[in-house]
């Protein structure tokens, strides 16, 4: 599998927040975590006091001017459905090169997987730390919205 849209940044973004690659919803809508079960944009728009969007232009809207950055660590892999446990055969996107063309100081992993695959493929090539966070996932059912929020509060400041 390929991915096959592009990072959410501009110039000015000063965060940048890894997944690990598309859901099959996601890949199907050409667009990061869209998965109605996911809790992201529920725990990005609580952390920027922001209305849930949406749309995925309103998606768009409250993380650029969050100067929030979204991309996945990966930019081709084998893969069984949406199961971060199968991937294999990963090809790492250029994150070195959104960081030359970004603000962006602090890189948060959505996730451990997230978290693995970043400092396995691509930390030898930017020498930016990255920091766990709990995953966003409807998998990651121990954790309560109000808890991601909690936790993702803790390390996020916008």
């Amino acid at each position: 599998m390929i991915h096959t849209f592009e990072p959410v940044y501009n110039e000015y973004s000063k965060i940048l927040i890894l997944g690990t690659f598309p859901s099959v919803k996601s890949r199907e809508l050409s667009f990061y975590y869209q998965h109605p079960q996911n809790r992201f944009w529920k725990v990005i728009s609580a952390l920027a006091v922001w209305p849930t969007p949406g749309t995925i232009e309103e998606q768009k809207t409250m993380l650029l001017e969050n100067h929030i950055a979204v991309w996945d660590v990966i930019y081709s892999c084998d893969i069984n459905g949406s199961s971060d446990s199968s991937i294999k055969n990963v090809v790492p996107n250029d994150i070195r090169s959104l960081l030359n063309k970004s603000d962006i100081a602090t890189i948060y992993a959505n996730g451990g997987k997230a978290f693995e695959l970043y400092n396995r493929y691509c930390y030898q090539k930017t020498n930016k730390e990255i920091t766990k966070l709990p995953s966003t996932s409807p998998a990651n059912a121990s954790y309560s919205l109000e808890k991601l929020v909690a936790c993702w509060g803790q390390e996020i400041r916008l």
